[in-house]
C-alpha cells in the first residue's frame, strides 16, 4: 500500500480523494458521490449550517442536494441538534424497546393515512426488502413488477434497469447478481399503464406486488401522468397484488402525508426513509394491519435489525416531524421551487440551451439534452452553488433556503448559461 498522506496536511480535494481511495473502494461509500458523472474531484464537507455547507478545503456552498433530500429542515437545525445532544446523554443504542420508537411510529401512523402499523429499519433499502418479502408472504406469490429507471435500494433482485447511480454509471445491472435472483422481477416503462396491464395479465397467477416511486426521483423527477397511479391501484386490486409505494424520498417532503396524500391514492404498503430520520440513518415500512401482522413475532415473516429504532436516529426523526407538523411549510416550499425552476427555464430559453426542468413540491431536476451538464455543474460550483452531481438525480429545497439564496443561485445560473451559450 502506498504511504498514507497526513490528513491534517491535506489542502486540495484531489489530495483528500487520493487519501480516501487508499482505504475506501473508489474513495466513496456511495458511488454517485465520486463525481464520476461530472468529472473532477468530489467536495469534502466539513460542516453544514442552514442552507449551506462548508468544504474541508474552504468554500461556502448553497446546498440543493441536502443529503439527497433528507435535510428538509436544512443543515444542523438548532432544535434537532439540541434534541440529539440530550438523547446522546442517555446512551447511543440499546437493542431493546424504547418509548421513543413508539412516539415516532405514532407520528408516522397519524401522518400517513394508509399506514395502520409501521416497523422501523436502518435504511430505505432494508424497508423495501422487508415490504416485498411481506407482500410475497401475504399473496403466496413470487413475481414483482417495478418500473424502468426507478431505484428501490441495492437488493439483488431490484437492480434491474435501476436509476440513480446505476443510470449515471451506465451499468444496466450490477455484477455479482445471479440471473436467478432477478427472474421474479418484471420491469415495465414508467407511466405506461398499457404495458403494466398487459404485464400484470401475463403474470396474474404469480403476481405478488407492484412497487413504484409515485414520483420517480432517482431518474430525473418524473411526475406520474394523469391516471397512472390510479391505474396501478386498479390493476393491483384486479389481480390481488400488493401495491407498494416507495416514498423514501417523497414522504413528508411533497406533503406531510406523502405523495399518496397529494395524489389521493392509498397503497397497501409504504416504504419510508430520509426525512423520518432527520439526517440520521433510518428507514421504515408500514401499511395495512392485516399485512403487517404477518411480521415476526406475531407472524412467520422474519425481519430484524440491531440498530432498528436506534434512539438517536428516532429522536432526530421525532423532532423533525414535529417541526414539519407545526410549521406546515409545504406551500411555501412549493412556491419557492416553482419560482426557481421557472426562472431556470426562462434563462435557458434566452440562451438557446435545450434542457428539461421537472419539479413538484420542493423537488426538482435539471436535465440537459446534450453533454452540457458537467460544465453547468462545475460552473455553479465555482459560484458557490451545489447541485446533485448527476443529471439523473433530484435536487431539493429546505426550510432554510432564503430568497437571497435563491437570488444568488439564479445569478450564478444566468452567468453560467451565458458562458455555455458563447462556447
Amino acid at each position: 500500500m502506498a504511504e498514507a498522506l497526513s490528513i491534517k496536511h491535506l489542502a486540495l480535494p484531489r489530495d483528500l480523494f487520493k487519501e480516501a481511495k487508499q482505504y475506501i473502494p473508489g474513495g466513496v461509500n456511495s458511488p454517485v458521490r465520486s463525481f464520476r458523472a461530472v468529472g473532477g474531484y468530489p467536495v469534502f464537507v466539513k460542516q453544514g449550517r442552514g442552507s449551506r455547507f462548508y468544504g474541508e478545503c474552504g468554500g461556502e456552498f448553497i446546498d440543493y442536494c441536502l443529503s439527497w433530500g433528507a435535510l428538509i429542515l436544512g443543515h444542523a437545525h438548532p432544535k434537532v441538534i439540541k434534541a440529539l445532544k440530550e438523547a446522546i446523554e442517555n446512551g447511543t443504542s440499546f437493542g431493546m424497546p424504547t418509548k421513543l420508537e413508539t412516539e415516532l411510529a405514532k407520528l408516522i401512523v397519524d401522518g400517513v393515512a394508509s399506514i395502520e402499523e409501521v416497523r422501523l429499519t436502518s435504511s430505505g433499502t432494508e424497508a423495501v426488502m422487508a415490504a416485498i418479502r411481506l407482500a410475497r408472504a401475504y399473496t403466496k406469490r413470487n413475481k414483482i413488477i417495478k418500473f424502468e429507471g426507478s431505484y428501490h435500494g441495492h437488493a439483488d433482485y431490484l437492480l434491474a434497469k435501476a436509476g440513480s447511480g446505476m443510470a449515471t454509471l451506465g451499468v444496466p445491472s450490477s455484477l455479482g447478481v445471479p440471473k436467478d435472483f432477478t427472474r421474479h422481477t418484471v420491469v415495465v416503462p414508467y407511466n405506461d399503464i398499457t404495458a403494466l396491464k398487459e404485464t400484470a395479465k401475463t403474470h396474474e397467477k404469480d403476481l405478488a406486488a407492484i412497487i413504484v416511486e409515485p414520483v420517480a426521483g432517482n431518474c430525473g423527477v418524473i411526475l406520474p401522468e394523469a391516471g397512472f397511479l390510479e391505474g396501478l391501484r386498479k390493476v393491483s386490486d384486479k389481480y390481488g397484488a400488493v401495491l407498494i409505494f416507495d416514498e423514501v424520498i417523497t414522504c413528508f417532503r411533497l406533503a406531510y402525508g406523502g405523495a399518496q396524500t397529494l395524489f389521493g391514492i392509498s397503497p397497501d404498503l409504504t416504504c419510508l426513509g430520509k426525512i423520518i430520520g432527520g439526517g440520521l440513518p433510518v428507514g421504515a415500512f408500514g401499511g395495512r394491519k392485516d399485512i403487517m401482522e404477518l411480521l415476526a413475532p406475531e407472524g412467520g415473516v422474519y425481519q430484524a435489525g440491531t440498530l432498528s429504532g436506534n434512539p438517536i436516529a428516532v429522536t432526530a426523526g421525532i423532532t423533525s416531524l414535529n417541526i414539519l407538523k407545526e410549521k406546515s411549510p409545504y406551500r411555501n416550499l412549493e412556491e419557492k421551487t416553482m419560482g426557481l425552476c421557472e426562472k431556470i427555464k426562462s434563462f435557458a430559453t434566452e440562451n438557446g440551451i435545450d434542457l428539461k426542468v421537472n419539479y413538484i413540491g420542493s423537488m426538482f431536476s435539471v436535465f440537459f439534452n446534450s453533454d452540457l451538464f458537467k460544465r453547468f455543474f462545475h460552473g455553479l460550483l465555482k459560484k458557490g452553488v451545489y447541485f446533485s452531481p448527476s443529471g439523473f438525480e433530484a435536487n431539493f429545497l429546505s426550510l432554510a433556503h432564503s430568497e437571497k439564496d435563491i437570488e444568488k443561485t439564479l445569478e450564478g445560473i444566468s452567468e453560467v448559461f451565458n458562458k455555455l451559450r458563447r462556447r
